[in-house]
């Protein structure tokens, strides 16, 4: 099970239970987090690209979505010295013409299959919920951590998938 994350509050508890993340970040956020972001890369933890300053794709020429993701990778291996090739596109959106783009850069895009909806509800029983509901294996795991309720759903979701057999990657 893939769990993604959009900023860096909550690699303590992959790390309290020996699980991992994937976080995906923007990059113009990163000047204020790099002791985070290389504290992540060094546990192991995925770092992906989540753009520059989460503009909507399909709404942007060509050149503004090679800027959003290519200005991210360069900070993101700035910091943590790591290759991001790992996109999440902002708002999932992307198409044939940004898939194109992906190709051309060397990247892959990744979306989620279990969306948390952590963002609307803000209630971390919610959160709890919506995700051992849906969850089996290979399913990917959306969850923002700015948001305390979700920070404290994973406090309950990470060791409760661990006991249920998952491996959290």
């Amino acid at each position: 099970v893939s769990i993604l994350f959009n900023n860096l509050v909550i690699s303590d508890i992959f790390e309290k239970y020996g699980g991992k993340g994937t976080f995906f970040v923007l990059g113009n956020t990163l000047d204020n987090r790099k002791e985070t972001l290389k504290r992540m890369a060094l546990q192991g933890h995925e770092i992906g690209n989540h753009s520059w300053s989460h503009r909507q794709f399909t709404n942007i020429s060509r050149d503004e979505v090679k800027d959003q993701i290519m200005m991210t990778r360069a900070k993101i291996y700035e910091i943590t010295g790591v290759d991001c090739k790992l996109v999440r596109p902002p708002y999932g959106d992307y198409n044939d013409e940004i898939r194109d783009i992906g190709k051309e850069l060397g990247v892959s895009f990744i979306n989620w299959s279990v969306d948390t909806l952590d963002w609307k509800s803000k209630n971390a029983d919610a959160v709890y919920n919506e995700i051992m509901k849906d969850v089996g294996d290979g399913h990917i795991i959306l969850c923002h951590d700015l948001h305390k309720s979700t920070v404290d759903a994973m406090e309950k979701v990470v060791p409760d998938l661990i006991k249920k057999g998952y491996q959290l990657v």
